[in-house]
């Protein structure tokens, strides 16, 4: 199993082969349900207690609207490189410069002949109906009407060596993406653009914590984990005591 989440009360686990577990008993005990995939799920979450999202390997999401008992394919890696050629498409159609506007559809049109083989990472749902998901190379998309469809997003984040995305989480308003060497990135427009954030550590951040008062912890490699008060302007080195790599992290009430 690689993540799991609240739905309300209940715990809602994800893995390999598309395997979702549910626990009604804070994990005493667990019973698997049905999914449309075989793929890896790399992340799940929930707004409320019966709607959420999970994700993970070749580009699939999943859609739940009872708890977590029953879940529909929304989207996959085939549908997500499409949308991704015709975007660039049409963005190359306005440019005027012919090496912009190859270099606009160079990675579009390698995503399409590579196959559905990059994986989402992470989600990120504001409401039920506005959402992000993030993952390998660059990939990212948005979602406004509670994943019925897909916008790409790439166009709007500063990762011009297209590192992956790890993770993404909200504190009220603004966004924050952390990523592969030390990538970090803010949005404060609610998500409409990313820059990048000066970053205290090179290597790569595998996830992030918020809290609505604005603190952000992001942890990684070796045990690393900075913390910053002041919307990502300065980090300050959090001592974790080990060297062991960080993969996943939750606030605690209080």
């Amino acid at each position: 199993m690689l993540a799991v989440t609240r739905a309300g009360e209940r715990l809602v686990a994800v893995g390999e082969r598309g395997i979702v577990l549910l626990s009604d008993d804070s994990g005493r005990s667990w019973r698997q349900v049905v999914t449309p995939v075989r793929a890896s799920l790399t992340t799940v979450t929930f707004v409320g207690e019966k709607k959420g999202w999970a994700a993970g390997h070749l580009g699939v999401i999943l859609h739940t609207e009872d708890g977590g008992e029953s879940w529909v394919k929304q989207f996959d890696g085939i549908k997500a490189a499409a949308l991704v050629l015709a975007d660039a498409e049409q963005r190359a159609a306005a440019e005027p410069d012919p090496d912009k506007r190859e270099d606009l559809l160079f990675s579009a049109r390698r995503l399409v002949e590579d196959g559905p083989d990059k994986p989402f990472l992470d989600l990120c749902f504001l409401d039920e109906r506005t959402g992000f998901v993030v993952g390998a190379f660059n990939l990212m998309f948005r979602t406004t009407d509670g994943g019925v469809t897909w916008v790409p997003w790439q166009d709007r984040v500063e990762n011009p060596m297209e590192l992956h995305f790890y993770g993404i989480r909200s504190a009220g308003e603004t966004f924050y993406i952390a990523g592969e060497q030390g990538m970090l990135l803010r949005s404060t427009d609610g998500g409409a653009h990313f820059t990048s954030l000066a970053s205290p550590y090179e290597g790569s951040y595998f996830g992030l914590v918020t809290d609505p008062a604005g603190s952000v912890v992001v942890f990684g490699l070796r045990g690393n984990a900075y913390c910053s008060v002041d919307g990502g302007e300065s980090w300050d080195r959090v001592e974790t005591g080990t060297p062991v790599s960080l993969s996943a992290g939750i606030r605690l009430a209080g």
